[in-house]
This record gives C-alpha cells, structure tokens and sequence, in this order.
C-alpha cells in the first residue's frame, strides 16, 4: 500500500464522521507488514509473517471529545461507529481544552526513515540470522546449555493522518532488530541473560556473532555473583540501564503528569536540577532513527527540544491538549492519545565504559536492574539489580541480589562522567553513566 492509499483511507474516515455528525475529526489510519522468526538451537520454533491495518479516529462536538478505533474499513461499519460514539457524547462532560492542535505541518527535511535492504531479503535468509545467533551463543561458551529464543523481526509501517482542518500527511518507515537470550548453566547453578540490537537500517545492526558473544558473556559472568555489603557508592548504570532510568524521568517531564501534581518537577522550570554533564533532548527529526517521524500523532511538525541543558530544565514536552491546560505550546509529542518520546536522550560525553570503570575507584556497576518502583510525585528510585563490584578501576567480581536506591533529583545533580557509547536502538535511550554516590543494599 501507498503513502496515497493510506491517506485517501483516512480522509475517507474523516468524510464520514463529519457526516454523521461530528463538528470536528481526525483519522490515523496504519498498515504494518511484519516478518518475525524464532530459533532454538538448530530449529525454528517460530515463524510469523503478517500484515495487519487499523484506524482510529477521534470527533469532537459541542466540547467533548470520543474515540473509535476499528479494523473494519468499510463505509457501512464506520459510518455506524461513528454513529454510535456520537450517540455517547451525551455522557461525557464538556472539556474546552480536548480540540485539535492550533497548529500543524511536518518536517520539511529527509528523515531517511525506510531501508529498501530489509524488504528485499530473502525469507532465508531472515531465518538464517535467528539460527546464526543460536550458533553464536553456544560457540561463545560451552556452559550455555540452551536459551529463551534468539529472534530476528523487521517490518515496514505507512502511517497516515487526516483531520477536518485540512491537515492530511503520510509516511512509510522500516524497522528490523535482533536479538537472543541464552541460558548457562555451571554445576547445576543456572544463569540468564537477554541482548539485542535495533534500528532502521539494516547496516546500523551488530552483527549476530557479535550480539550471541556480548549475550553469552553477560550470562556467564554472573556465576559465582554475591551480595554486596551495604554502602553509599559510585555507581555506574551501563547504557540499556541508563535508557531505563530516562524512561523515569521522561515520565516526570510529560505535561500529562505535571498537570495533575504527579512529577517531581512541576513549578521548577528554569531551575538547575542536575550537573552540567546532563543535556537531555527530544528531537524527532534525526535522520534514520526509530523515534523519528515527520509529524505527531495529532499533526503536529516534529521538532528538536532541549529539555535539560547542563542541568537546567527548560521546558516539559506536550501535545495540544495539556499545551492548552498548562499555557504552554505542543513540542510535538503526541502519541494520538497521551505523550511519548520521539527521540529522547541523553548527549554522550567522552570515552567508553571502560574509561568509566577504570576511573572509578570503588564502586557498582550496574548491568540490569529488576521491578520497578519509582515515585514520580516524589522522583523516589528503588531497583533490584545485578551488575559488578568494582575496587581501584577495575571489575572485582559480579554481585546479585542488591537494591541501587536514591532520589532522581540527587541522581542528576550527582551525574559526575558520561560515556561515550549512545546508541539510538529505541525511542529513549542513554550512554552510560556514572552517579557520584548513591544506597546500595545488600548484606
């Protein structure tokens, strides 16, 4: 399918709402073709190939607001949809924020979001890199004895995006990622570990052999783990851990949550929250990578927006709705139905991991963290983790069972070293970095 056809489906579904009835409407419609595969050992466990579309739309009238969303393209089903929402207005209550965006448009630039190489492999090619990372893990250590599955996906997307102010755009983008979770085992201890590799370029993938060693050594290493001692320590959180604890403090700058009083930065625009090393932004504009689109999921052009600069915070990221509640302007984060990231992270500093490590006298690096327990009213932070004790720059031995606590307020302001090894395999991501001190509970 077309950019074209996709978008003559959604300006047909706006048509009809505002037939039935509603002042105003917008339709996202999307189709998806996916190929995923699944491997154990020598087998293919798991071969899926796909193509599913949906649309949803959203009419307002009088002031308030209602959503359909529907697999069915037919011009009976959603005209009786449309007219079924519109029949349930009565029951919603009058909101003079819930309206479409002031503004709209789409990145002007070429975001090279589809790679032609991923639709032109061969289907053995697919199963040969979920199969080729099965080998890897098991040639990496003979004390992997099986694993959770090593996966090879991809998948090429069209979005379009019609409303009744005139606003119609679409686009197609690709998407293809790896990975494997092995299982060691050594005298009759067992130990799992998951990596993986994402992006929408093919090139921009680590190679199989090289996700199966870095996955195969991450299970392995943590034989013989210990509690550490309780302490007040560096600590270190390795980029995958770093990406999860921006993904808490996204949760605090969304408008959504600063306007009912649930992040722990409402009221502190403009003040310095973290050190100078932290500069975090948001831009949907970077060209080939997975946060990347030319518009919103209400319209709305993508934009770059420095959230924290050297540890001030600038500004919280909105779609229309909580940019009209708040007096703000949308930054070009709606999802269609709340705000997420675009591309949301954290600028690398200087040198690798292991730069950070061998700097680091004492201290913890932490490799995965396990629940999740942050307060975002009060930016409280409380992980079980695993990862490696580290003693005059080196890595000691692995630790389990332990609990890295701390307040996200004194986690930015204690950010001391960044690294250098950023990697854009999701919509938020970080390098690794270090915080100067923070609770270890252990023994």
């Amino acid at each position: 399918m077309t950019n074209d056809d996709a978008l003559e489906i959604a300006t047909r579904a706006v048509d009809l709402a505002v037939e039935a009835g509603a002042e105003h409407a917008e339709a996202t419609f999307s189709v998806a073709r996916r190929f995923h595969v699944e491997a154990r050992e020598r087998t293919v466990s798991k071969l899926e190939r796909s193509t599913g579309s949906n649309i949803h739309v959203r009419l307002w009238r009088e002031g308030r607001h209602v959503a359909v969303a529907s697999s069915d393209l037919t011009t009976h089903e959603l005209r009786a949809s449309f007219l079924r929402a519109l029949d349930q207005l009565r029951y919603v209550a009058q909101d003079p924020d819930a309206a479409l965006p002031d503004e709209f448009g789409e990145f002007a630039g070429d975001l090279a979001l589809v790679d032609s190489s991923i639709g032109l492999r061969s289907e053995p090619e697919k199963i040969d890199d979920a199969l080729a990372l099965e080998r890897a893990i098991r040639a990496a250590d003979p004390r992997i004895v099986n694993s959770s599955g090593s996966h090879y996906s991809d998948a090429n997307t069209t979005i379009a995006l019609a409303n009744s102010a005139g606003f119609r755009g679409a686009y197609t983008a690709s998407r293809a990622s790896r990975s494997t979770s092995p299982l060691a085992e050594d005298r009759g201890t067992k130990r799992t570990a998951h990596y993986g590799t994402a992006g929408r370029v093919l090139a921009d993938l680590e190679a199989p052999d090289a996700i199966g060693a870095v996955a195969a050594r991450r299970a392995v290493e943590m034989f013989g783990a210990r509690k550490p001692p309780t302490m007040r320590t560096s600590v270190i959180f390795e980029r995958d851990v770093a990406a999860a604890l921006l993904d808490d403090l996204f949760s605090a700058v969304a408008a959504s949550n600063v306007a009912v009083g649930n992040s722990w930065l409402a009221e502190r625009i403009g003040d310095r929250v973290g050190s100078e090393l932290v500069t975090i932004v948001d831009d949907g504009t970077l060209p080939a990578r997975l946060g990347s689109a030319p518009f919103d999921g209400e319209g709305v052009a993508t934009r770059r927006t420095p959230v924290f600069e050297q540890g001030a915070l600038r500004t919280f990221l909105y779609d229309s709705y909580y940019a009209r509640k708040l007096g703000a302007r949308t930054t070009g984060n709606s999802t269609g139905g709340g705000i997420g990231a675009n591309n949301f992270y954290l600028v690398p500093g200087a040198g690798s991991l292991a730069d950070l490590v061998a700097a680091t006298r004492r201290g913890v690096l932490v490799l995965e963290t396990i629940g999740f327990a942050t307060e975002h009213a009060t930016g409280t932070y409380s992980r079980g983790a695993r990862g490696f004790m580290i003693e005059n720059g080196e890595l000691a031995y692995p630790i389990d069972e332990f609990t890295v606590a701390g307040n996200l307020a004194d986690m930015l302001a204690g950010v001391d070293a960044v690294a250098d090894d950023l990697r854009f395999d999701g919509a938020t991501v970080a390098p690794s970095l270090r915080v100067a001190e923070m609770t270890i509970s252990g023994n």
